[in-house]
């Protein structure tokens, strides 16, 4: 309402009363005496809802593509002309070395199927979480009760592979049937199914962390370093993964890696924040540790935010019930630990 009706005192009034003048909040001009004005305050339901624009598809013949699909295809063509070859000539030797060679190339083509397949299913599961990630965040917005269900039985279903959620799998299975929102079950299957994992989620982290923290604090060389934090962080990757129901192959891994590096340049990147250099020189870090300890600290944080990153990444529910864990915590995890072996 305007200035001047609200140092009017409070009084009652009908709506289909005459004297009363509904206008806008940009309409000037003197009304008459005795009428009241009244102007609407937008309501912030009713505003219209940002709509995310897509970037426009990329236009043009796909010549990376063609490229790489015809060495592919070129490589397979030598790959394979060159075994015939080579069977062809041990048979022109000797029969029992043709029938050798005949024997490897089977198994050789046997494994490599099932070494396609594991990778297919690998990638399929993966599409599967990141699909239930993107369908449960819907559901939290738009409160689609019968999606939800959907969405839990999805989740069930990965579960069933867990023999450590076979309590909260029965819990969840009691309450499918009740009549709860679709947020609320959201959150009631996130609070059951997610909260034994996130704690050994967070326990991973932490190791892996202290890990990093130990060994690049002792070790003599900066290639071992490096070595050894980016076999960790792929180890720590993988197991988050498989926690959260996962199967990723080699090249699961490499989207898995992809999608956490954007995760991590996203949510502000490797750095460690100002809070958490405050908490390391509270707690006497610079003073009490040499330099190759305080380098193996930060390596230890950096670890545990690619292992926040993961978590987010691998995780088949957004976290809306649970609180996501924080690098703090992980960083006073690290702080006891070193205040401990001292």
């Amino acid at each position: 309402m305007n200035e001047r009706s609200q140092q009017r005192r409070p009084a009652t009034f009908r709506l289909d009363d005459p004297s009363v003048v509904v206008t806008e909040a940009d309409e000037t001009g003197r009304i008459s005496r005795g009428t009241i004005q009244i102007t609407p305050e937008p309501d912030p339901l009713a505003l219209p809802v940002p709509v995310q624009t897509t970037l426009p598809a990329r236009r043009g013949f796909p010549w990376g593509t063609m490229f790489w699909s015809g060495l592919a295809g070129l490589t397979l063509l030598g790959t394979g002309l060159g075994v015939v070859r080579l069977i062809e000539d041990l048979l022109a030797r000797s029969e029992s070395l043709g029938m050798v060679g005949l024997a490897f190339a089977f198994v050789t083509a046997l494994a490599l199927a099932v070494v396609i397949g594991r990778e297919a299913f690998g990638l399929a599961r993966l599409a599967t979480i990141e699909k239930l990630h993107q369908r449960a965040a819907a559901v939290l917005a738009s409160d689609d009760r019968k999606e939800s269900r959907v969405i839990v039985q999805n989740l069930l279903n990965i579960a069933h592979q867990n023999p450590q959620l076979a309590r909260a799998r029965a819990t969840l299975e009691s309450h499918t049937g009740e009549i709860i929102d679709g947020a609320d079950m959201i959150r009631l299957a996130e609070r059951e199914l997610m909260s034994p994992l996130d704690a050994e989620a967070r326990r991973l982290v932490s190791s892996a962390a202290q890990k990093v923290s130990i060994v690049t604090a002792v070790s003599p060389r900066a290639a071992i370093d490096v070595l050894f934090v980016f076999v960790a962080a792929l180890r720590l990757i993988r197991q988050l993964a498989y926690l959260y129901g996962g199967r990723p192959g080699a090249l699961g891994m490499i989207r898995l890696l992809r999608h956490v590096i954007a995760h991590l340049a996203i949510t502000g990147g490797m750095a460690a924040s100002d809070s958490l250099v405050q908490q390391m020189l509270g707690h006497g870090i610079a003073a009490k540790l040499s330099q190759r300890l305080g380098e193996g600290m930060l390596n230890g944080l950096l670890t545990a935010r690619l292992g926040l990153a993961a978590i987010e990444v691998t995780r088949p529910l957004p976290f809306a019930a649970l609180p996501p864990p924080k690098l703090s915590d992980l960083a006073t995890d690290l702080l006891r630990k070193k205040d401990g072996e001292e």
